[in-house]
């Protein structure tokens, strides 16, 4: 596989981490599921509205939340593949702390309450950030070798 050898070893856990959140994002496309049924949203209808839906505020929060981390998704994926070449250790570690935290990003945000969403979900911002740093380092370090 010609490009691979080049990649360090332990790049793997990077790809690790990645399918991780992969499945996480299943898992909230079927709560997403799991809501419109429960609240009564039929495709293709993307947002419940209040004159028309009692429990539009809690659908809207549930999608709102699996929409919301299907907007980082590419820049999480990015950030990682670029990061992860240079600083696969770390990146697989903020990866691991970005997942956990989009997790109760979600859970906080379908509770109803979008405030609740940051309890624990903001720690997914430093995440990034830390991410973000490893990829600009990487990116220095393209320059200058």
């Amino acid at each position: 596989m010609a490009g691979v050898e080049l990649l360090p070893k332990e790049y793997g856990y990077v790809a690790i981490v990645l399918v991780l959140y992969c499945f996480l994002n299943f898992w909230m496309a079927a709560q997403v599921g799991s809501a419109r049924k429960r609240y009564k949203v039929f495709y293709p209808t993307m947002y419940a509205t209040e004159a028309e839906n009692k429990d539009a505020k809690l659908f809207n929060c549930v999608q709102r939340g699996h929409q919301n981390s299907l907007e980082m998704m590419p820049m999480f994926f990015m950030l990682m593949i670029l990061g992860g070449i240079r600083h696969p250790l770390i990146c697989a570690s903020l990866g691991v702390v970005y997942s956990v935290a989009r997790f109760f990003y979600f859970k906080g945000y379908s509770t109803g309450d979008p405030t609740k969403r940051f309890t624990i979900g903001k720690y997914s911002f430093l995440a990034m950030l830390g991410l973000m740093i490893c990829t600009i380092s990487f990116g220095v370090n393209m320059l200058i070798a």
